[in-house]
């Protein structure tokens, strides 16, 4: 896999070479046991997989590169570039303007900028209208887009089921950046609609059989369907795409239902049932299934308590938290700064984003033993710091230099 140019403060010496070693040891990436930091009174265990994916390293050296190359020049960002507040507010520091928040409020206006300025397209992708707009103010969006390689997969492969003939149901949060953007493109070519969950699909699905009018569906789904989607017609023959930071055990189990409801409504065996449902297994991201997969081995270690470590906005993060906490009390935190002392840590509340200072999250035995993890777009760095602090608490931070060692 190629290798990216990204800033050092980015890059933590540790967590590369507990990377490294890890990979050196299972090449074929079947091994989801976690890497166990051993400080004597403190045990640490990292997931197998966890931080900067491909698309988001990407998307770093791509946006560093630009301002490297453009001195002078004005250049603005859509929307975050990833969601982790240091790497945005270092891009802020070097001059960088935000022209929409996270859910597409304007902060800037389109009407401020012109073709001598530079746009840069976030991870995420955006829409057909937002490109369209920038083009023909003669912007190079093309030059300056860091839409993640797997984002584009997920809308080439819409148009590939929607040139045969199918509509597109796609599973995503309704107003995130990247659910914007695939039903933009999924659109374009065929009807669309959008599921946020296992419980809109189920009412979805009643359409399908009958059992709801179709005069309800324009309410129930209002502004997540495209024009003129017909919901007699268009849901008669449909694949299941996703946005690529859900759990992709939901999405599975999103698209295993509706298949299943296909098959009963129209009498299908599985030999025929792809005339009415195409397979799209194909567009679950592989950085969001890995870190999810780490995450179920990690949860196989007895612990204390789990830290997840990522930006509060953050979806794929956001589903790590959900995962640890369905087993042990689980901590959000975007930074070691988050961690007060050993009796007090600021936690974020993963569905409100509310954040509360809790006492006593670590354990009075010792050893402590504590499950990490991070997000997709939290740097490794970030991951070091926390280790660095959580080792201060219990007077073992000397130790670091050794247990790195084991890993050259």
């Amino acid at each position: 896999m190629k290798q990216f140019t990204i800033p050092n403060i980015y890059r933590s010496p540790l967590i590369s070479a507990i990377k490294q070693k890890r990979k050196q040891d299972d090449k074929l990436k079947k091994d989801f046991s976690p890497t166990l930091l051993n400080f004597g009174n403190l045990h640490i265990y990292l997931a197998r997989h966890f931080g900067f994916c491909y698309g988001v390293e990407n998307a770093i050296e791509i946006a560093f590169k630009t301002i490297e190359e453009n001195p002078g020049k004005r250049i603005f960002l859509l929307s975050e570039m990833i969601h982790n507040p240091q790497v945005n507010a270092d891009l802020q520091a070097l001059g960088v303007q935000f022209l929409q928040d996270t859910y597409g409020k304007q902060l800037i206006g389109f009407d401020a900028i012109s073709k001598d300025d530079i746009v840069l397209i976030p991870a995420f992708g955006t829409t057909l209208s937002i490109e369209k707009m920038l083009n023909d103010k003669g912007i190079a969006t093309e030059k300056y887009n860091t839409t993640c390689p797997f984002v584009e997969k997920v809308w080439n492969r819409s148009e590939q089921i929607g040139i045969k003939g199918y509509s597109i149901v796609i599973h995503g949060k309704p107003k995130h950046e990247e659910t914007r953007a695939t039903f933009s493109h999924a659109a374009s070519h065929s009807p669309s609609v959008i599921v946020n969950d296992i419980k809109e699909t189920i009412e979805l699905a009643k359409y399908i059989t009958g059992e709801k009018d179709a005069s309800h569906f324009a309410s129930e789904f209002a502004g997540r369907f495209s024009k003129g989607f017909d919901v007699g017609e268009d849901l008669q023959r449909f694949g299941v795409v996703n946005q690529t930071t859900q759990l992709a055990s939901d999405t599975q189990a999103i698209s295993d239902y509706l298949k299943q409801v296909v098959k009963q409504h129209y009498q299908l065996s599985d030999a025929t049932i792809g005339e009415r449902f195409a397979d799209t297994r194909d567009t679950l991201c592989y950085a969001t299934n890995d870190n999810q997969t780490a995450v179920n081995g990690l949860l196989a270690t007895e612990a204390d308590l789990a830290l997840v470590i990522g930006g509060y906005n953050s979806s794929n993060t956001s589903h790590l938290v959900e995962l640890c906490e369905q087993k042990l009390p689980t901590y959000f935190i975007d930074s070691a700064e988050r961690m007060i002392s050993k009796e007090e840590i600021i936690h974020c509340n993963w569905v409100t984003k509310e954040q509360t200072n809790i006492k006593y999250f670590l354990p009075a035995h010792t050893p402590a033993k504590v499950l990490i993890t991070s997000g997709a777009s939290c740097p490794d760095a970030v991951v070091e710091a926390v280790i660095k602090k959580l080792a201060g608490f219990y007077g073992v931070e000397s130790l670091l230099d050794t247990i790195g060692n084991q890993f050259e």
